[in-house]
C-alpha cells in the first residue's frame, strides 16, 4: 500500500464543489390504459377520417395510400395512450376501416356538393342515401385491398407504439 494513513480533511466541505444532484427521472407513461386508449383511438379516426375526407374531396380523387397513413395514425395513438393492452390493436384495427370509410363518404358529398353548388354537410346530412349509393358504385377491388391496409397498418402501428 503506498498510502499509510487516510488523506485528512473533509472533500465536501465548505470551499469544495459539491456534486450536482441528478435530475428527477421523468413520471411513468400510463399502460394498459384501455380506456384512453379507446379514446384516443377514436379521437385519431375521427380527426384522420375528416382530413383524409377533406384532402380526397377536395382534389376530386381519392388517395388509397393516404388510408394506411389514416390506419397508422389511429393505431400510434392508441398504442401511445394506452400501452400494450391486447384489446387496443384490434379496436385500433376496427376503428381505422370506419374512418376510412368515413372519409371516402366526406370525399363524395364534397364532389357532389361542388358539382350542385350547396354544401357538403348539406349533402350529407339530407341525401345520405345518395352518398352510400355513389359510394356502392364506385368501390372497387383497390378500395378494399386500401380497407386492408388501413387495418394492418392500425394494428401494427398500435403494437410497435406501445413497445
Amino acid at each position: 500500500m503506498s498510502q499509510s494513513v487516510p488523506p485528512s480533511g473533509n472533500p465536501f466541505a465548505e470551499g469544495a464543489p459539491q456534486p450536482p444532484y441528478p435530475a428527477a427521472p421523468a413520471p411513468a407513461p400510463a399502460r394498459n390504459n384501455l380506456g384512453l386508449g379507446l379514446v384516443a383511438a377514436l379521437v385519431a379516426a375521427l380527426v384522420a377520417g375528416g382530413v383524409y375526407g377533406g384532402i380526397a374531396g377536395a382534389i376530386d380523387r381519392e388517395i388509397g395510400w393516404a388510408a394506411i397513413g389514416v390506419g397508422f395514425l389511429v393505431g400510434f395513438a392508441s398504442g401511445k395512450v394506452g400501452g400494450s393492452n391486447p384489446v387496443l390493436p384490434v379496436a385500433s384495427a376496427a376503428l381505422s376501416l370506419g374512418a376510412v370509410y368515413v372519409g371516402q363518404l366526406l370525399a363524395i358529398a364534397i364532389i357532389i356538393g361542388k358539382e350542385l353548388n350547396v354544401s357538403a354537410t348539406d349533402v350529407l346530412l339530407e341525401n345520405f342515401d345518395v352518398v352510400t349509393k355513389v359510394w356502392g358504385e364506385s368501390k372497387d377491388l383497390m378500395t378494399f385491398l386500401f380497407f386492408a391496409l388501413a387495418a394492418f397498418a392500425a394494428f401494427s402501428g398500435a403494437k410497435k407504439s406501445a413497445e
